[in-house]
């Protein structure tokens, strides 16, 4: 019903910035709410950030004031900007989408090291 490829990833230095896109297929973007997740190796997959179809959003904590998550329904797309990276934030990043069931994209993988 809904596809979901996450796109963007690869290695940043830290205090560098990337930017990851997730592309949907099959049903528009519009009247759900989107996400972006991470899992690092050894621990479970968490919540990174969140937008709904009114672009509500929030951020894990870690995370505020170093990521943008956006959408852009037009075109089928949500964005993760990733600013002031750090090593921790190494680890493969989702795209979700909860139109209310819940979708996946096969992740891309995030590598920050110096």
């Amino acid at each position: 019903q809904v596809q979901l490829v996450e796109s963007g990833g690869g290695v940043g230095q830290p205090g560098g910035s990337l930017r990851l896109f997730c592309a949907g297929s099959g049903s528009s973007f519009t009247c759900m709410r989107m996400g972006w997740y991470r899992q690092a190796p050894g621990k479970q997959r968490e919540v990174v950030a969140a937008i709904t179809s009114g672009a509500s959003i929030n951020y894990e904590d870690s995370v505020k004031g170093r990521f943008t998550i956006s959408r852009d329904n037009a075109k089928n797309t949500v964005y993760l900007q990733m600013n002031s990276l750090k090593p921790e934030d190494t680890a493969v990043y989702y795209c979700n989408a909860h139109p209310p069931i819940d979708y996946w994209g096969q992740g891309t993988q995030v590598t920050v090291s110096s």
